[in-house]
Parts: C-alpha cells; sequence; structure tokens
C-alpha cells in the first residue's frame, strides 16, 4: 500500500506559529504531526509514502532525512510554488505509480484505521472519499454510497450532508482531472469530475477521533481530549500519558498549578506562582513566574513575561 501527505500549506491559520513552524512539524503531545503520521501509515502495513513541502520545505526535508523509527519509503514532492489542495495532490500522484492510494490532509489527527480505509475503496471510482457529520462543515452531498454533489444541494434533494475528513483513497483516474504542473483546487477537481459522470464513492465513518490541527482552537482540542483518554487507538504513540504532560528537561517552579490541558515541551521553564490551563508550551519556551496562561499557545523559545488568554505567544 501506498500514501500520499499533504503537508505543503502555509498553515495561516495558525500565524505567528507557523512562521517559525510548518504546519505538519506542530508537536502533539511534544511529538511531530508528520512523525506521528508515518509511524501509523508503517503500523498499518504501507511501503511507501510520499509527502509534499513548501513553506519551510527544509525543515520538512531535515526531519525526514533524519529518519525515525519507520522503514519507509520516503519521497519528497517539493513545491517552489505553491500548487493548492488539487495541484499538490497530483504531483504526489505522480510518484505514486498506477495503483490506488490513500491521500492524507497533514494537518488532521485521527485514529481511523489506515489500511482499512485503503481496502474500502471502491474500484469503479476515481476516488472514495472518508466523510463523515461534523457541522458546520457538511457540505458534501452522499447518496447510495456515492457523492452527488458538493457545496449547493443537488437538484433531486434526497442527498445527505457530511463532512470531508481530509482522508481520500484516489485511483489514477482522478489524476486527469488534475492539470499537471499548475496549481489547481480539489473541489473545483472533484465537481469537474461528477459533471463529467465520473464516480466519486463516500464512505461514512463515526464514533472515531478527530481534529484538524490547522486552527488554534482544533490544535488545543487535540491536546485537551488526548490528555482526557480519548482515542484508545493512539495512546500507544504517547507512552506514560499524565496532565500535565512534561517534555524532557521542563521545570517547573514553586507554587506553580497547572489545570487540565496542560502540555510542556522540552526544557521548558515555568516560574514561580504561574497558573496555567489548556495551554501547549513548545519547546525551550519561558513563562515568567506569576503569569496566568489559559486556551493559549507557546511557541517555541518564546519569553512570556505577561499573563494572556486565547493567544498564539511567539
Amino acid at each position: 500500500m501506498k500514501a500520499a501527505i499533504l503537508a505543503a500549506g502555509l498553515g495561516t491559520r495558525l500565524r505567528p506559529l507557523t512562521y517559525r513552524v510548518p504546519k505538519a512539524l506542530l508537536p502533539v503531545l511534544n511529538r511531530p504531526l508528520l512523525g506521528l503520521w508515518l509511524e501509523r501509515l508503517e503500523a498499518a502495513g504501507f511501503v511507501q509514502v510520499a509527502v509534499n513541502t513548501h513553506h519551510l520545505a527544509g525543515q520538512v526535508q531535515d526531519f525526514l532525512s533524519r529518519g525515525g523509527p519507520w522503514g519507509l519509503h520516503l519521497q519528497v514532492s517539493q513545491e517552489p510554488e505553491i500548487q493548492g489542495t488539487g495541484g499538490g495532490l497530483r504531483r504526489l500522484g505522480d510518484l505514486m505509480g498506477p495503483a490506488p492510494f490513500l491521500a492524507v490532509n497533514g494537518d488532521i489527527l485521527t485514529d481511523l484505521d489506515p489500511s482499512l480505509i485503503h481496502r474500502q475503496h471502491r474500484q469503479d471510482a476515481i476516488a472514495t472519499l472518508i466523510l463523515h457529520d461534523c457541522p458546520p462543515h457538511n457540505h458534501v452531498w452522499v447518496e447510495d454510497g456515492l457523492v452527488a454533489g458538493i457545496g449547493a444541494v443537488p437538484a433531486r434533494g434526497a442527498a445527505l450532508a457530511l463532512a470531508y475528513t481530509g482522508l481520500q483513497v484516489v485511483s489514477p483516474e482522478m489524476l486527469e482531472f488534475l492539470p499537471p504542473g499548475q496549481p489547481y483546487d480539489l473541489v473545483t477537481a472533484w465537481r469537474e469530475a461528477l459533471t463529467a459522470g465520473a464516480r466519486l464513492a463516500a464512505v461514512t465513518v463515526s464514533g472515531h477521533f478527530w481534529e484538524d490541527l490547522g486552527t488554534p482552537r482544533g490544535y488545543l482540542a487535540a491536546h485537551r481530549r488526548l490528555l482526557a483518554g480519548e482515542a484508545p487507538g493512539l495512546r500507544p504513540l504517547f507512552p506514560g500519558l499524565t496532565d500535565p504532560y512534561l517534555g524532557p528537561g521542563a521545570t517547573l517552579g514553586p507554587r506553580v498549578e497547572c489545570g487540565a490541558a496542560v502540555c510542556l515541551g522540552a526544557d521548558v521553564s515555568v516560574g514561580a506562582g504561574a497558573f496555567l490551563a489548556d495551554t501547549v508550551v513548545l519547546d525551550g519556551a519561558q513563562i515568567a513566574p506569576g503569569v496566568r496562561l489559559k486556551d493559549c499557545i507557546v511557541g517555541p523559545g518564546a519569553q512570556v513575561p505577561h499573563s494572556a488568554r486565547g493567544q498564539i505567544l511567539t
């Protein structure tokens, strides 16, 4: 089995954090998201994975070149000009060969089984979209196991609206709707395929863990849910799970209080009398004494002298 990870995005919704850290390398409980996906794909039986890069590409390529516990055949599709969701998928698809492959948005975290998803691909479809009920993002209309439309309600009006999970299985025929060598939008390609009479299959999932880590809210929610013990299928990735979750060398000064869902990266220091809750602090950051942080993301190496709520602090 083969997989492609779309990791070239600018991470605009997480700025200013993503000015320094590419979205694909944002840590989840102190482990880079891209590394978690590679480990899960290898465990599921995938043998080849291609990753596209653009924003802060050097960091992503350096991470991949250092290797990890995975024994995958890794390929990198470097985009000098960002190609969008469709153009990036086309370039990755050209590396995948003639068989269907799993495509994963690099900013999601889920406990869905990648190998099971791959096996559910319909051979008579150019792609199989993995969908779930996730208001207000339910814009994919499904009827009888097929996508009937995207966005506007289909004329016959009998379809069910669901949301795209960021996971799909792509047949080589799908690439015909993605022009080579230019930026393109994946949703546009899906609509053009439907207009041309091609089949987009739909697999509906439920009862799973899923978060979009591309937003501050989703990033913090993923930590909160993982630290609360959700997603048992992901638990082996995070041995010794505790709340607060402390990276190596992290230190708490006297009288520091931590509410729920606190994750501190390596070599983080928290000054005396500080209070943290629903907050993720990346490697090397320093929190001054007495500071109170709630619903915050603190960037790597940041100095935080003042209290804050609901902010990205860099």
